[in-house]
C-alpha cells in the first residue's frame, strides 16, 4: 500500500496539506465537504501536489514538515 502527501488548493486560494491513502478519494471528499474540517467552506479543491511514500511514518513525517513550510515554500512544491 501507497501512503501520499498531497496539496489541495482551496477556492479561497489557500492551502490545505494532508495524508492518505487514496488521494482520489480523499480530493472528492473535500469537494463533497465530508474532508477535513478546514476545507468544508473552501469548495472547490483542485490538487496541486501529491508525493508517494513506502511507509505512513515517512508520509505523515512529510506532512508535517510541509505543514511547518512558509506559504512561499509552499508555493514552491506545486505543480503547474
Amino acid at each position: 500500500m501507497s501512503h501520499y502527501v498531497y496539496i489541495v488548493e482551496c477556492s479561497d486560494g489557500s492551502l490545505y496539506t494532508g495524508y492518505t491513502t487514496d488521494v482520489d478519494r480523499r480530493v472528492s471528499e473535500h469537494n463533497a465537504g465530508e474532508g477535513a474540517k478546514y476545507t468544508r467552506g473552501r469548495t472547490p479543491v483542485e490538487l496541486r501536489h501529491v508525493e508517494t511514500f513506502a511507509d505512513k511514518g515517512t508520509a505523515l513525517s512529510r506532512e508535517h514538515a510541509i505543514k511547518r513550510l512558509s506559504r512561499v515554500e509552499k508555493e514552491s512544491l506545486l505543480d503547474e
